[in-house]
């Protein structure tokens, strides 16, 4: 785990930023990953993360800031010069080279010799279980195969840091899910940081031991997977991570443990009272699993949601409503199935707890426009 008082920690980059012309892909970035971390960079398309990694790598240079490796200054280092490797989307294989000659390639280029070469080809095609796959062509391996073989080339080199740029998104959600354990499990077995890339929040939070979320070339949220979901800092990190309910209102009353909030749509509802005031405007954010959907008796307090159900859908292990509030607001619930199932158009009251309406920093907007 990253510790901002290691003097030289695996990665460190000091105010990174590019510009394309007028835009500015990566805008005044400064973060520390350490030794032995899975560390993603997650964000909507355009948001900077890739350009980051590029630049990490060797194959962008930044317009401003500085990039070390182990306390090592390599901001105008070529990528050859630098102690990692990068997996690209597309795999990068030589489709004229069987599995062998294509995991071999570096070697070959270092002048390693062949009884190493060889030995090393076969250590890491057993780490991606790819053991007696040598002499086989790229053509003859399924989309997840040749995955394990960039990630078999890559690895062999022995880097300091592997740079993955979605290395899973050309492949199915089935393999994608399967091939998420592997890769945790292959990092955790060579021990080596990954610095890993993705517009999948799922897949992060899958992998990652800590994540950076970024939002038009900017750092939105550094933190471990868990902090991201149960506290992110801003709208628009809630509104990325996972799914939420995003509500906008005013403290209307305080009182003892909670406050009360109406919603521009003139609904209120309850959040908890610590460092509130009255008069305060307030985003919340509230997960679906939080929310509790009960069926009207005709009594309600006056703070209690009435809703409408508009929808619902069976999930498995949950069923998902779609509900819609007296005043308009949708709101999203995930009950248990082995709660009572409700119909659509029944009318219902949504509770919550306190704890679980989180308040939300002022942050960047929630927009996800591309910017490069």
């Amino acid at each position: 785990m990253a510790n901002a008082g290691d003097p030289h920690p695996e990665i460190r980059l000091v105010g990174l930023t590019k510009q394309f012309r007028e835009v500015r892909a990566v805008d005044d970035v400064s973060l520390i990953v350490g030794s032995g971390e899975f560390f993603s960079l997650l964000g909507p398309s355009g948001c900077g993360k890739t350009t980051t990694l590029r630049m990490i790598g060797g194959f962008d240079q930044p317009t401003r800031g500085a990039i070390e490796l182990r306390g090592r200054d390599v901001t105008g280092d070529p990528p050859d010069k630098r102690p990692v490797n990068m997996v690209f989307q597309n795999y990068a294989l030589f489709p004229h080279l069987d599995v062998g000659e294509n995991v071999a390639f570096g070697l070959r280029r270092n002048h390693v010799p062949q009884e190493e070469i060889a030995r090393r080809i076969g250590d890491v095609l057993a780490l991606v279980n790819l053991s007696g796959y040598e002499k086989r062509k790229p053509n003859q391996l399924s989309g997840g195969q040749q995955q394990r073989v960039a990630l078999a080339r890559a690895l062999v080199n022995r880097p300091n840091v592997l740079l993955l740029d979605e290395p899973l998104g050309a492949l199915d959600l089935k393999l994608r899910k399967r091939l998420q354990i592997e890769l945790k499990r292959i990092q955790v077995e060579v021990g080596i940081t990954f610095v890993y890339v993705t517009h999948d929040q799922e897949e992060a939070l899958t992998m990652s031991d800590r994540i950076a979320v970024m939002n038009r070339g900017r750092l939105e949220q550094l933190g471990t997977p868990e902090e991201l979901y149960d506290r992110p800092a801003t709208r628009f990190v809630a509104d990325f991570i996972g799914t939420t309910n995003l509500l906008h209102g005013t403290v209307e009353a305080l009182e003892s443990g909670a406050a009360t909030v109406r919603l521009d749509s003139g609904d209120l509802c309850r959040i908890g009272r610590a460092g509130r005031r009255v008069g305060e405007i307030v985003d919340v954010s509230v997960r679906p699993e939080s929310v509790g959907v009960q069926r009207t008796n005709g009594e309600a307090r006056g703070d209690d949601v009435r809703a409408t159900i508009q929808q619902s859908a069976y999930l498995g292990a949950a069923v998902q409503y779609q509900l819609r509030t007296t005043g308009g607001v949708a709101i999203t619930a995930l009950a248990p199935k082995s709660a009572t199932r409700l119909e659509t158009g029944q009318v219902v009251t949504v509770t919550w707890p306190v704890a679980e309406a989180l308040v939300l920093g002022a942050g960047s907007p929630s927009g996800m426009e591309d910017s490069a």
